[in-house]
């Protein structure tokens, strides 16, 4: 039972960083053309159920989220109007899709719960009431 608990956790694992590879896209203008910047993050290694391994991916999701909006790895490309904006619609659109329990909790530790809603994010009710 241990064993098939195990391959059940690798097989989420890998999935979600199969979904969070496509999530942070940004779009960007390059001489009138939008531009969609998405950035590869995994979660290889991690499990996301305990808090220090989720805390180590939310960064990662952060930190992506950041570098599609400002430089997007990519030369020439203008800068996003809304740079505040456009971080917290990758980090929000990452987090809906991963749907993990532990990085909604983490991103409700500095965002509301309405915030969440306009995000998407679906919230269980055993994280909002934590």
């Amino acid at each position: 039972m241990y064993a098939k608990a195990v391959v059940t956790s690798t097989r989420l694992l890998i999935g979600l960083a199969t979904v969070v590879s496509m999530l942070f896209v940004g779009n960007v203008a390059a001489k009138d053309k939008i531009v969609t910047v998405a950035i590869h993050v995994s979660a290889k290694g991690l499990d996301l159920s305990k808090p220090a391994d989720a805390q180590t991916f939310y960064t990662r999701l952060q930190y992506a989220a950041w570098v599609a909006c400002t430089r997007g790895d990519q030369v020439a490309l203008a800068p996003v109007e809304d740079l505040r904006g456009c971080t917290e619609q990758a980090l929000g659109a990452a987090i809906r899709s991963a749907k993990a329990p532990m990085l909604t909790r983490l991103y409700l530790e500095t965002h509301t719960l309405q915030a969440a809603a306009a995000q998407g994010i679906e919230v269980p009710s055993r994280v909002a009431a934590k």
